[in-house]
């Protein structure tokens, strides 16, 4: 009688376990699902609306997004883009052959030339926008960029809040202060600091102190720190309690975040980079340091660099692997109310070799596209016209004695 009642009493134990247990699993499961809908909520509030269309990458080609941290320039300006430069340039890539994920830092100082004057890469932005920045680095390195993501202070401030912050140890004394941009940095070299977001950008944005020392390296010195920044952040973010953080990542992106990469593939994205993180290798291109016109610059060198831009994978270009189809049937349509805008790109065409080219008029469009059947002349076009978009030829009958056709739209106009 006694055993029975025993065994009752287990029972009744066990039953009340396994039902705390379900109602535990429940919980969680209703915070994942709560977690997700908000992300994806979160996800289509980001904006693209002034960037170029991306190009996804074809099956088993490299993924190259380029990131762009934006300086806020005048503060007392905030709302004019045109003073803006890239504070922060990096190129994200996952090659899906080697499942490696590389994280190349480019100089700010790297000289580019346009239209036969010098600048500074961080320039480019401001000069010629998304188009040009994006232009400028692919022909620096001879890549495709398949993506753009444009991140301000307050996203990456709001986005290690997000997080809970990130811990460093501080190696060198930092000291600086802009009252213009409403910086102030103040670190002790070998603290180790819980940096918040605002603490966060304080860090990853110095190099020299007031008093004029600092990192011997300059910029290159602050990309060394920025990575080991980076390092950790993507360490924490590797805890699998991250999930239920992730609507408050990506509302601090929503708001301070502009990317061409479509929504529905932003966590697929994300995810996959986090998976492969363990094989993250971080780099920064070199070049020859150079006082040009009283400037100093980082003068790309392309032979320092072979082990990074063969990193990048298939989407590199090697001159070597084809020839260029200077004889390739070409077409430029003028889809604009610009007269002569067709001629002016077919000017460009002649100037960098290509000599079968007609020019006509078509219906008005708002966005440019190049349309061919060949990815390989698409790709090498496109960085001539600045047109980012290629999709492939349509079957029409006035296409059909054409390689290329290239659409002008009116979002060319401001090219010339």
């Amino acid at each position: 009688m006694g055993r029975k009642k025993n065994q009752k009493k287990e029972d009744s134990t066990f039953s009340r376990l396994e039902k705390i247990c379900l109602r535990c699993i429940s919980l969680i499961l209703a915070l994942v699902v709560f977690s997700l809908l908000s992300a994806v909520i979160a996800l289509f509030k980001i904006s693209n609306n002034s960037m170029p269309d991306g190009e996804s990458p074809g099956f088993g080609e490299s993924l190259n997004i380029l990131l762009m941290g934006v300086d806020i320039g005048d503060v007392n300006q905030v709302e004019n883009e045109s003073i803006k430069r890239t504070d922060t340039l990096m190129i994200l890539n996952y090659n899906p052959t080697t499942k490696n994920v590389n994280l190349v830092s480019i100089p700010r100082d790297t000289l580019i030339n346009i239209n036969g004057s010098n600048y500074k890469i961080n320039a480019a932005y401001a000069l010629g926008g998304y188009s040009r920045l994006e232009t400028e680095v692919e022909n620096l390195l001879d890549i495709n960029i398949n993506y753009l993501v444009r991140i301000d202070y307050n996203a990456f401030r709001e986005f290690i809040d997000a997080i809970g912050g990130v811990e460093m140890t501080i190696e060198n004394n930092m000291y600086y202060d802009d009252e213009g941009q409403n910086l102030h940095i103040n670190f002790k070299a070998g603290e180790t600091v819980k940096l918040d977001g605002k603490k966060a950008e304080e860090f990853f944005r110095w190099r020299k102190n007031n008093d004029g020392t600092g990192l011997a390296t300059g910029d290159l010195g602050r990309i060394e720190n920025q990575q080991k920044f980076i390092a950790k952040v993507v360490k924490k973010c590797k805890n699998p309690f991250i999930i239920f953080r992730i609507p408050s990542i990506l509302n601090a992106f929503a708001d301070n975040i502009e990317t061409n990469i479509p929504a529905y593939k932003v966590v697929g994205y994300g995810l996959k980079f986090l998976i492969h993180s363990s094989n993250m290798n971080m780099s920064t291109i070199t070049g020859d340091l150079k006082m040009i016109g009283g400037q100093s610059y980082v003068v790309f060198n392309k032979s320092y660099n072979s082990d990074i831009i063969n990193s990048l994978g298939e989407n590199a270009i090697p001159s070597e692997k084809s020839e260029v189809n200077y004889d390739a049937r070409i077409k430029v349509l003028n889809g604009t109310n610009i007269n002569g805008l067709a001629g002016k790109v077919k000017e460009k065409l002649v100037a960098n070799g290509y000599t079968n080219i007609d020019v006509d008029n078509t219906i008005e469009t708002e966005k440019s596209v190049i349309l061919s059947n060949d990815s390989s002349i698409a790709k090498k076009i496109k960085k001539v016209v600045d047109v980012s978009k290629i999709d492939e030829k349509e079957d029409k009958v006035e296409y059909s004695d054409y390689d290329v056709i290239i659409i002008i739209g009116n979002n060319y106009d401001d090219k010339f």
